[in-house]
């Protein structure tokens, strides 16, 4: 599980952000950042302020700090997470999407003939309702499962073309002021918090795999069905994997490579068969003690 560290970390900022503590601006790098990284947490820090504010950003620098300096994270090692958390802490929501089309909009000088087309999205109809505060969502999460309509797509359409369609999207894009108060936010912290976790146990309990873990975030990628299907296949190699040589369950002295094959074996498949079935072999294939 992640550590109560991280959870009360994310539970200050969160406070901050919604009290409006954003009296000291954008955080600092880290005092132990190395130099050539500061590009690369600078965007960083740049693109969550923009995101959602910079208590939020402030919690990413918070959660950096756990790598930087320690014992057997080289500077690749600490790019790539750098890099890949700054990408999961910026996840696409409806919110983010408004926020990209506005920033269109922006850089044309708002004027209209410079807009760009309509962008329409897939969602999934439980990942909209996670949008809402859980005392909102989840009686409608509810409803919605006894129906059998979770699972049903719906298309979004985000627009710049005309003065209405752009103070639609304003409106939208400041809806980011409850996004941390949502189900979706609740779940993207644990996944964060457990992501790093997992870093820091490989990191302790075998620091050859440690890369393979920081990489598996990129199997988690935009929204709708792609995006559920990436969270569900990432949690099976993590729980059938990583976790159980961690734990000294699994005498698998390969991890890294364990994880490039069973990711190798991923398809768009709701069911996990193929990746279930390649993680199967690779634990029949451990010697039992």
């Amino acid at each position: 599980m992640p550590d109560d560290d991280g959870l009360l970390a994310s539970l200050r900022y969160l406070f901050a952000d919604i009290i409006g503590d954003e009296d000291d601006g954008p955080p600092l790098l880290p005092d132990a950042c190395p130099e050539h990284l500061g590009p690369v947490v600078s965007d960083a820090i740049q693109l969550l302020t923009t995101y959602q504010s910079a208590s939020y950003a402030s919690l990413y620098i918070d959660r950096l700090k756990r790598f930087v300096g320690r014992r057997g994270v080289d500077d690749t090692l600490l790019a790539d997470i750098a890099r890949l958390m700054a990408q999961r802490m910026a996840y696409e929501d409806a919110i983010r999407i408004a926020q990209l089309k506005l920033g269109e909009v922006n850089e044309a000088g708002g004027a209209l003939a410079a807009r760009s087309a309509d962008d329409v999205k897939k969602f999934r109809l439980d990942e909209l309702i996670d949008a809402l505060p859980a005392i909102v969502a989840d009686p409608v999460l509810g409803a919605l499962d006894r129906l059998g309509w979770l699972r049903k797509n719906v298309s979004i359409r985000f627009s710049a073309n005309n003065r209405f369609s752009v103070r639609r999207l304003r409106i939208e894009a400041g809806l980011k002021r409850w996004r941390l108060f949502s189900v979706r936010y609740a779940k993207e912290r644990i996944w964060v918090e457990r992501w790093l976790h997992m870093i820091d146990r490989s990191l302790t309990k075998q620091p050859a795999a440690a890369m393979a873990i920081i990489e598996t975030a990129t199997m988690i990628q935009g929204y709708g069905d792609p995006y559920r299907q990436g969270i569900a296949d990432w949690h099976v190699i993590i729980d059938a994997l990583a976790k159980p040589v961690f734990d000294g369950t699994l005498a698998l002295p390969d991890l890294a490579g364990a994880i490039a094959e069973a990711r190798a074996a991923i398809m768009p498949d709701p069911r996990q068969s193929s990746l279930k079935r390649k993680i199967a072999e690779i634990r029949a294939r451990v010697p039992q003690a």
